[in-house]
């Protein structure tokens, strides 16, 4: 996965994640939305066959690049509790 940064300001990042158009763009939205430090998070697709999307994240308090580690941080916890209850199955 390729990260390019289109907009880095001190509360404002916007970037363009290559090869991903939903799955990948909408878990981090889903997480990003849990933290109390994030005003906005939406993603884009610019054009229906694009396989890129691009990501816009502001927040309120702290750095957008901050509250997206929070939000893997999030996601890596659920996923290990996903395998951990399939493991029970």
């Amino acid at each position: 996965m390729e990260l390019k940064v289109i907009k880095d300001e001190d509360n404002v990042l916007e970037f363009k994640i290559i090869g991903e158009r939903h799955s990948y763009p909408g878990l981090l939205k889903k997480a990003l939305l849990s933290l109390k430090e994030v005003n906005f998070v939406s993603y884009k697709l610019r054009h229906p066959l694009d396989k890129d999307s691009i990501l816009i994240v502001r927040t309120k308090d702290g750095t957008p690049k901050k509250a997206l580690q929070k939000a893997v941080d999030i996601i890596e916890s659920d996923l290990k509790e996903f395998e951990k209850q399939l493991k029970k199955i």
